[in-house]
């Protein structure tokens, strides 16, 4: 039999499709206080803000012109 996993979010409690929502990952400048980690629908994290991070790592193949 097969387990399923249910994603519940953080801030609302709604119920969170599956290939949906999103993973907030909240660093402290302080060490001490350690790392808090959100799972929040689409609509929650998009309402958060904030500022979008560049990709990071090589350049997709193909997406390089020659």
């Amino acid at each position: 039999m097969a387990r399923r996993s249910v994603v519940i979010s953080d801030q609302s409690g709604a119920q969170i499709p599956e290939g949906k929502g999103a993973l907030v990952t909240i660093r402290f400048h302080d060490q001490r206080k350690g790392v808090r980690v959100l799972d929040l629908t689409d609509e929650e994290a998009e309402r958060l803000g904030g500022r979008h991070a560049k990709r990071r790592g090589r350049p997709v193949k193909g997406a390089t012109a020659p």
